[in-house]
């Protein structure tokens, strides 16, 4: 069985020394990939390279990504090749909303540059809506439990489990995960209809979708 894992922060180039990006520390990525390994899983943790937390449980199989589409790239290439073997993806990256369509400066759009001069006057970035992976996941992984993420920080635990419970249906995951200010400490786990589940830190969340994930693909041989 194979576990798909993608954690930390992925970033937009501005140009080749700057970027925009998120910030995680790709823990929770660590702790679900040694959790899988545990129950039988071939783990494939695909991390960004500006995640802060660089453990590499054994038996995990490290792939490294910065934007993305790098990351796109990376999962067409599984599904591609081991897409049966997946049984579960779990899709905790943090991935950026926005590219950047343009940069500008008070004459106009500045282009042709590897590196933008560090002494002009302000600039103004052009963003634009990157395309999101979450959506994309079950075509390339028909036969995995798939786990997606919602960070919020605004409105009540209340309007933060409304909003992973959308998640579900939009996205066509399994399950939601939720966190962030709104919701408060710990994570809150998101099932079609079910009631929501807490855990209080990332290796008690860990441990219960390893086992979730592995009761999963027993089941749907």
């Amino acid at each position: 069985m194979l576990a798909v894992v993608t954690a930390g922060p992925a970033s937009a180039p501005i140009d080749e020394v700057r970027r925009v990006t998120n910030f995680a520390t790709g823990e929770i990525g660590v702790r679900l990939a040694e959790a899988l390994a545990a129950q039988g899983f071939e783990p494939h943790l695909f991390r960004a390279r500006g995640a802060t937390n660089t453990e590499l449980p054994k038996g995990a199989v490290l792939h490294e990504f910065e934007t993305n589409d790098d990351l796109t790239r990376a999962l067409e290439e599984v599904a591609k090749t081991r897409a049966d073997e997946v049984r579960a993806v779990f899709h905790a990256a943090a991935l950026s909303d926005y590219s950047v369509a343009s940069v500008r400066g008070p004459d106009g759009p500045l282009a042709g540059g590897r590196q933008l001069p560090c002494d002009l006057p302000p600039i103004q970035l052009v963003l634009e809506p990157a395309p999101k992976v979450l959506p994309r996941l079950r075509g390339w992984f028909p036969r995995a439990w798939i786990v997606g993420w919602k960070y919020e920080l605004q409105g009540s635990r209340e309007d933060a489990i409304d909003q992973a419970r959308r998640q579900v249906g939009q996205r066509r995951t399994d399950a939601t995960v939720v966190n962030g200010a709104a919701y408060g400490a710990g994570f809150g786990l998101l099932e079609d209809d079910q009631s929501p589940r807490h855990f209080a830190n990332k290796r008690e969340l860990a441990q219960f979708l390893a086992s979730r994930a592995a009761t999963f693909a027993k089941s749907d041989k």
